[in-house]
């Protein structure tokens, strides 16, 4: 089959699989895959998101959903393409619910791996481009009621008269994201969020946070930035966007409002949600809640023997916006991941000594380097290729975990060596370096534990000159009076320690508003099943709990940053109004497996 044209190779292809599947013979469908082969599904065929791995997998899953999904209408979209012996065509296809769209990737003539997203609802799609709503009736009329009236009648009795069909948990990033979605797809939201404003949870950090991602990877749903931002987005530029959003997107998004309790009527199918709304004690009945607190839960506070002794200010990372107040004073940080890299160079800009205890090795990558070969589909340069942000979503999401590590591994072969006499100097100023377990780098540290890596946007250069001392490869022992004292037998004299350990998993949220057997019964959010430290066996095939059903009914965990917040933020959505609107969504496959 190498030498027919690629576009060729895929029709072909996807007229033996349409074929297969129409008439429910998952063994003929499942022959048209290689051995090595993998299928990766946002809901279409298994209202789930899940990877099969293996021919195997493939065929359970098409016995047990063929029958209700009823897939049909399968085309390509667009010119296939071939490198290196991999053809790669997009295509759009329906079942019995909803429109989809995918990608294929075919090996002689077989598919490698294949991708199947919902783009739609049939029947509830999005009102957009010519199906968006007029706005106005042209028709004079002594009760019109206008748009700002309507709006402050909906904002009145929703939460007092009418209740809401979701209540999102969280207004940060994630919140804001998901309640855009939810209000396009016409599904009753109020977004609650304890700051004062919306984009205060950006607002409130460290005055010199700056995004680390740039501008392409970082646009909002339905809104992208204009091409006149910045590529690294200032944290208060970023709140400034979220608060003019949540007015421009019509969200019910509630200030000044903490969670206190929820509980789950499993007969009436109904959350009873306790709320204060700026003292106001509020009672809502939600059918779904969505934790959308953050990409973690609850900050994560390590036992500092000593502590009471100690005679200056502790503080973690999460309590800290300013080093303002610790001017001329020696200030311990502990951590050396991204926040602990941020808030020493804020501390060393504010005018402190600072150092920094490494107790375990970070991978480093410098930021012009991750954005010159790591974020080539996200980029000017892909744009004028015509590679939308959108498009790039659909790519990186095309990809199985279980390959990423391969690729992964290769692009760190690059960067280090790239980078080489960097890392030497790094490593000469007593920085301890790592590139993960299986030397796979940054990403994949951040989807199997969320912590250990630092992308570098001015730390190093001052580790490198002195000007931030580490103490690495220690421990802490106790603390004194006056400092720390190091498993090593010496003593690190300070006047403050900024704890940068990190956060919990997004359940532990859920064991302080729900209870601690429902976060139990859920499980941990994030990892994939790698197997290193902080991410547990057996292997997911997927994010734990994210975007999708979980073992509690109508409780969903949404999060990340603000590129899976804006991609997965779809996914949820569409899984509600689903729910809403009584279409059957039968699970492939037990939640949080």
């Amino acid at each position: 089959m190498l030498d027919i044209a690629p576009s060729k190779q895929a029709a072909t292809w996807l007229s033996s699989f349409s074929h297969a599947l129409e008439a429910c013979d998952a063994a003929a469908a499942t022959n048209l895959f290689v051995e090595d082969c993998y299928w990766r599904d946002l809901l279409t065929f298994t209202w789930n998101i899940k990877t099969m791995e293996g021919r195997a997998a493939i065929r359970d899953m098409l016995e047990a959903t063929l029958a209700t999904t009823k897939p049909t209408a399968w085309q390509l979209s667009g010119e296939a393409s071939a490198d290196e012996g991999i053809v790669e065509a997009w295509f759009t296809f329906e079942t019995s619910s909803a429109w989809g769209q995918g990608i294929m990737r075919l090996q002689d003539g077989r598919c490698r791996t294949l991708f199947t997203a919902m783009s739609d609802l049939k029947g509830f799609e999005e009102r957009k481009g010519p199906a968006r709503p007029l706005g106005v009736r042209h028709k004079a009329d002594p009760d019109r009621e206008t748009w700002a009236e309507a709006r402050a009648r909906e904002a009145r009795s929703l939460g007092a008269i009418d209740q809401p069909y979701c209540l999102v948990i969280g207004g940060g990033q994630g919140g804001i994201m998901l309640g855009a979605r939810l209000r396009q797809l016409g599904v009753a939201t109020i977004i609650i969020e304890k700051n004062a404003e919306a984009g205060d949870s950006w607002r409130n950090r460290y005055r010199s946070l700056v995004l680390h991602d740039p501008v392409w990877y970082d646009h909002l749903p339905y809104i992208p930035f204009p091409e006149n931002w910045p590529v690294f987005t200032p944290k208060d530029k970023m709140g400034d966007w979220l608060e003019m959003y949540t007015r421009v997107m019509e969200l019910n998004y509630w200030t000044s409002t903490t969670c206190i309790s929820a509980s789950y009527d499993e007969v009436e199918k109904v959350w009873t949600v306790e709320v204060d709304r700026d003292g106001e004690r509020i009672t809502l009945k939600p059918k779904h809640i969505v934790f959308a607190t953050g990409a973690y839960g609850p900050p994560r506070q390590i036992d500092l023997p000593g502590a009471e002794a100690f005679q200056g200010e502790i503080l973690h990372s999460s309590q800290y916006s300013s080093g303002e107040k610790f001017r001329g004073r020696r200030v311990a940080v502990i951590g050396a991941a991204s926040s602990g890299h941020d808030v020493a160079v804020d501390l060393w800009e504010s005018g402190a000594e600072v150092t920094m205890i490494q107790r375990s090795p970070t991978t480093v990558v410098k930021s012009d380097t991750l954005m010159e070969v790591g974020f080539e589909i996200f980029s000017e340069k892909a744009l004028a290729r015509g590679i939308t942000t959108e498009k790039a979503d659909m790519i990186v999401a095309s990809t199985p975990f279980a390959l990423l590590p391969q690729s992964q591994r290769a692009l760190y072969d690059i960067i280090k060596a790239r980078d080489a006499a960097f890392y030497d100097r790094l490593r000469g100023a007593g920085f301890a370096i790592d590139f993960g377990d299986d030397e796979t780098g940054l990403l994949m540290k951040a989807y199997r534990t969320g912590s250990g890596y630092y992308i570098d946007v001015g730390a190093s250069d001052l580790i490198i000159d002195g000007e931030i001392g580490v103490r690495s490869g220690v421990e802490i022992k106790s603390l004194t009076p006056t400092g720390i004292l190091l498993d090593d037998g010496t003593e690190l004299a300070a006047d403050a320690i900024i704890s940068c350990t990190g956060y919990q998993s997004m359940n532990e949220t859920v064991a302080t508003i729900v209870s601690r057997e429902v976060a139990d019964k859920v499980g941990p959010c994030w990892g994939i099943g790698s197997g290193v430290k902080g991410d547990p066996s057996p292997w997911q095939g997927e994010l734990r709990n994210m975007w999708k059903p979980t073992a509690q009914e109508a409780l969903w965990f949404h999060g990340g940053n603000l590129a899976l917040s804006r991609f997965y933020s779809k996914f949820v959505a569409l899984q509600i109004k689903a729910r809403m609107e009584g279409v059957a969504t039968p699970v492939y496959e037990a939640p949080g497996r």
